[in-house]
Parts: structure tokens; C-alpha cells; sequence
């Protein structure tokens, strides 16, 4: 794949996550002093390789939002309103690339602590070739499927052998007319996928893992800001800062 064109990252932010409880929507929660979305479009920035940022908001902050994250240096960024899902606010950033865009991540403003190593690598790994590039770590816990139509508790129906399982993460990368095709095909009338690498399986497209990072987690309950304010202690602390 030829390397000329530019490097554009799609940031989800619209979404209320109630599981984190009651007030902001999740991506304006505070971690550090700072919105959790700061954090994702700061860690996005770091990469050399990364030209625009595109950051879908709540449509009721758009301007907010431009606020937050306006004032970085060194990057493209733009705020567009994003949807009442998921894959609707994706759509709607794709739209407003330029032409000079061939590769698009995807990147979660719910993982705010993303290595800039790992985005160089989902970019390096669509470069080499790949249509779709996700970060996925095997996992350690044992996974059981469930039955839950009989009613009364759910019954496990399965275990499936978790060396063939991976926890997928972002940013995922994609060729950018690989991501447009997916989703121009989207139903609405299917369930929502999760991930955008959900909608580019359905194509047909193969779909590559590379290796996660364990900071690249997903900030979804209250506990996890505890880890995330952690992992910030510990990098304040490796960085000889007090």
C-alpha cells in the first residue's frame, strides 16, 4: 500500500456511559484534573504518523468540546456531532475527510491512556498491507457461553478454549475506503455492533490482530478510573516527576 496519503483518527465521544454512574458523558469525565477525552486526543497527538483527528461529540456540546481539545498543537482536530450510536458518529466523522486520507483508526475516547506505541503499530500494520488491524490481548480469565431462554438462572452452554479468544481494543486501523464500504452496508435494522471491525467482518475482509497493551484498557466503571489514576501515578513517577 502506498504510504503518500495521510493518517486520520476517528474519536467516538458521544456516548453517555451510564455504567460509570450519573452526570457527564464518559468521555468528559475528569481523570487527573483533565476530561478523559483530553487525555485519548493527547495520546493520539503524541504519534508522529497521525495528520487529523476527528473527534464526534455529544451534539449538545459540540462547542464544548471544541473547547477542551481545540488548543492542541501539532495535529489537524475537528469536531463534528456525533450520533445517538456508535457506528452513526463514526459515519458521520467519515464523511468529513478529505481525499488525502487513505488510512482511518478508530480509538475509543473511553481509553484515555493509549501508548503512542501501540497506535504506530495498528498504522504500521495497515500500511504493510492489511485492510482492517485490531489490537487484541488473550485472555486469562475462563470464558463459559450461557443459555438464559428457559428462564431462572443462565445455564452454561459451553466453554470455549480461550487460546482461540483475544480482548479486542483500539484504536483498530482500516484502509479508508475498507471503512467506508462497511459502513454504507450498515442495516438499520441490525443489532448495533460494538466495534467497527464488527461491520468490516461482514464484508468479507480479513481482519488482522496484532499484540494489545495492557494500558490500553477501557475506562467503563468507577473502578477503572482508580487503575487509570494509577497508571498516571506510575508513569508521573517513571518520568522523574513528582
Amino acid at each position: 500500500m502506498a504510504e503518500s496519503g495521510q493518517v486520520a483518527v476517528i474519536v467516538p465521544a458521544a456516548g453517555r456511559g451510564e455504567r460509570l454512574g450519573p452526570g457527564a458523558p464518559k468521555a468528559l469525565r475528569f481523570l487527573d484534573g483533565s476530561p478523559m477525552l483530553l487525555h485519548a486526543v493527547r495520546a493520539l497527538a503524541a504519534s508522529r504518523l497521525v495528520d487529523h483527528i476527528v473527534v464526534a461529540a455529544p451534539p449538545e456540546d459540540v462547542e464544548g468540546v471544541r473547547g477542551i481539545v481545540g488548543h492542541l498543537e501539532g495535529v489537524q482536530l475537528s469536531v463534528v456531532s456525533g450520533g445517538e450510536t456508535r457506528q452513526e458518529s463514526v459515519a458521520r466523522a467519515l464523511i468529513g475527510l478529505g481525499p488525502e486520507v487513505d488510512v482511518v483508526l478508530v480509538h475509543d475516547a473511553a481509553r484515555p491512556l493509549v501508548p503512542v506505541e501501540l497506535v504506530d503499530a495498528v498504522i504500521a500494520a495497515v500500511r504493510s498491507g492489511a485492510a482492517a488491524v485490531v489490537p487484541g490481548l488473550p485472555l486469562t480469565d475462563t470464558v463459559k457461553t450461557v443459555d438464559d431462554s428457559a428462564g431462572g438462572p443462565p445455564r452454561v452452554s459451553g466453554t470455549p478454549d480461550r487460546a482461540t479468544l483475544r480482548a479486542i481494543q483500539t484504536p483498530q486501523g482500516f484502509r479508508r475506503e475498507t471503512l467506508r464500504n462497511a459502513h454504507a452496508m450498515v442495516d438499520p435494522d441490525d443489532p448495533v455492533h460494538t466495534d467497527d471491525a464488527g461491520l468490516v467482518e461482514r464484508l468479507g475482509v480479513e481482519v488482522v490482530v496484532i499484540p494489545g497493551h495492557e494500558e490500553a484498557f477501557k475506562v467503563t466503571r468507577p473502578i477503572d478510573l482508580v487503575f487509570a489514576e494509577a497508571v498516571l501515578a506510575r508513569r508521573r513517577s517513571s518520568d522523574g516527576r513528582s
